[in-house]
């Protein structure tokens, strides 16, 4: 069993004001936790992995297909593998949550 404390671990800073730390996983999956701070934004990518997740604190707009979609806290998400996504923190809050990835996935850097 994999046991992880999200204070144990270090956050890699993706793009600016956006924050990723990979937690628990095994060989089919893994947990990721992100903070994303007021203004910051994740431009537009696609993955091979599938993604769902939960937001726990703050509002985080999702845009894909055209269309915004906006989670807030209590709120879950999916998105299919290869699907182009950007993310957005219009809100004067960090938006804090949890992303599981299939099959795992390392922390991305959009800063390049």
């Amino acid at each position: 069993m994999d046991h992880v404390s999200l204070s144990d671990i270090e956050t890699t800073e993706a793009a600016d004001g956006v924050r990723l730390a990979i937690m628990a996983g095994t060989d089919s999956m893994n947990v990721q936790h992100f903070e994303i701070e007021p203004g910051a934004a994740v431009e537009e990518h696609s993955h091979p992995h599938e993604q769902t997740g939960f937001i726990y604190e703050g509002e985080l707009t999702f845009l894909t297909d055209g269309e915004e979609v906006v989670c807030a806290p209590g709120d879950a998400y999916g998105i299919p593998g290869d699907q182009a996504h950007a993310a957005e923190n219009r809100g004067e809050e960090t938006v804090r949550g949890v992303d599981i990835f299939d099959p795992p996935r390392e922390n991305p850097s959009w800063q390049e």
